[in-house]
């Protein structure tokens, strides 16, 4: 009986469990069905939208994109000298070693991706101009100008060295990422995936023309001084090179000028004493409070990741406002503004234009004339005949006779009485006029 029992119970527990593998392959199914319907039914062009609510800005779900000055967008080509010899292999054992895990600082923004820049030895910067900036800003960024960085990987070949920056921008195994190994059914991966994260580094190539020639590690450090800086530095120091002399003496003074980055501002005071939050119309910014009284108290008003606005307040003075922007046409090699290298652009003011009556005419008031007929002449003040166009002979109306007016109307006919009872009225008869006498004597006669 107890044989009996534990051979029925295995039997119904294998039933059950067959039931529940079937039932969750079904599940599987169904799952993985619904999941392919509905990829099938969002549309192509479907996308999220995040808003920020701090903030109030509106993004497709993709990362931010950089904000990069474009004095970045070229470089100045170095004068190093270099020799005809051909790199042998004991120099080269020697510059990997030396160049291994050197650190420096980044001198402009270093983007993302497998790509990377290519420099040419003493030449220019590839990609440059706009294509350097579009991949800055697409691949997302590496590395910010002045950010130390970490030459992680050197790898030499017939006429180029490749530099890995923080890591390089490839994952780690990604070859080893589509092996497996197992038998039967069951493959177990080589390399285990979830706890990797996403490259964050940089790859920059050292071009030469047809051969590596003869270097040393100044040599190199040398040629990629555009790019980064091996100098021992302070943080300070390695970010205000990167940037104009004014802008620089600006900073290590701990002057704030209107226009100047986030980064900027950190460098030049520091992290603000308070900060708060507040709305303008329907522009938020955030006031940096630098100071207390009775010293000076600095204002700055931050939108975005420019400052906007700098007040300066002095216990028993005026407050002072800047709100011109000065760093502007500073972030260009050539001192222009940005808008003037960009072509096809122009600047729409909305609602009313208002105009300097000091150094811009009034605008002219609406005229139904067209363009090109003359203005007549009213100066003399004398009035002219209004002269009518002539018309063809086709144009002219048809003469009438013109119908009588004052001529006296006809008499009017006898009416006759109807049949009848003679007692009973008939019509009145009509009067005439009473100017004209001739008509009434008819009238009496009748």
């Amino acid at each position: 009986m107890i044989r009996l029992c534990l051979s029925l119970g295995s039997r119904l527990t294998h039933r059950m469990s067959e039931n529940i593998k079937r039932s969750s392959r079904f599940t599987v199914a169904v799952a993985l069905l619904a999941f392919a319907a509905a990829l099938l039914a969002v549309p192509a062009s479907a996308q999220v939208i995040t808003i920020d609510s701090r903030t109030g800005r509106v993004s497709d779900g993709k990362p931010a994109a950089a904000t990069v000055d474009r004095r970045y967008q070229q470089i100045t080509p170095t004068q190093v000298l270099l020799t005809k010899s051909e790199l042998d292999a004991k120099t080269r054992i020697e510059l990997i070693r030396l160049l291994q895990s050197e650190q420096g600082f980044a001198m402009r923004p270093f983007p993302r991706g497998h790509k990377g820049l290519t420099l040419v030895a003493n030449g220019k910067l590839e990609p440059a101009g706009e294509p350097y900036l579009e991949m800055v800003t697409s691949q997302g960024m590496s590395a910010k100008p002045g950010d130390r960085i970490v030459l992680t990987d050197v790898k030499i070949e017939h006429a180029k060295i490749i530099f890995d920056i923080n890591g390089g921008p490839d994952p780690r195994h990604r070859f080893l990422r589509h092996v497996q190994i197992g038998a039967g059914p069951e493959m177990n991966p080589v390399v285990q995936q979830g706890n990797d994260q996403d490259p964050t580094g940089a790859r920059l190539s050292l071009a030469f023309e047809s051969h590596i020639p003869e270097l040393t590690g100044a040599d190199v450090k040398n040629l990629l001084a555009p790019l980064i800086s091996f100098d021992v530095k302070t943080p300070i120091q390695a970010y205000t090179d990167t940037l104009p002399a004014k802008l620089k003496e600006a900073i290590l003074t701990h002057h704030v000028l209107v226009g100047m980055s986030t980064d900027m501002l950190l460098f030049a005071k520091g992290a603000p004493d308070n900060k708060s939050r507040e709305m303008e119309g329907q522009m938020p910014f955030e006031e940096w409070i630098y100071g207390r009284p009775p010293r000076e108290v600095d204002f700055v008003r931050v939108n975005g990741n420019r400052v906007i606005r700098v007040e300066v307040a002095k216990v028993g003075e005026k407050p002072i406002i800047f709100t011109k922007d000065e760093v502007e046409g500073l972030m260009r090699t050539d001192g222009t503004p940005l808008e003037a290298s960009v072509p096809n652009t122009r600047t729409i003011k909305l609602g009313d234009v208002e105009r300097d009556p000091n150094t811009q005419a009034p605008a002219a008031p609406p005229s139904i004339r067209k363009p090109g007929d003359a203005i007549p002449d009213i100066s003399t003040g004398e009035m002219k005949p209004v002269q009518f166009p002539k018309q063809s002979p086709d144009d002219q109306p048809v003469a009438h006779a013109p119908a009588p007016t004052n001529t006296a109307p006809a008499p009017p006919a006898a009416v006759q009485a109807p049949p009848g009872d003679a007692s009973q009225p008939g019509p009145p008869a009509p009067q005439s006029p009473p100017s004209a006498a001739p008509q009434s004597n008819f009238a009496k006669a009748t």
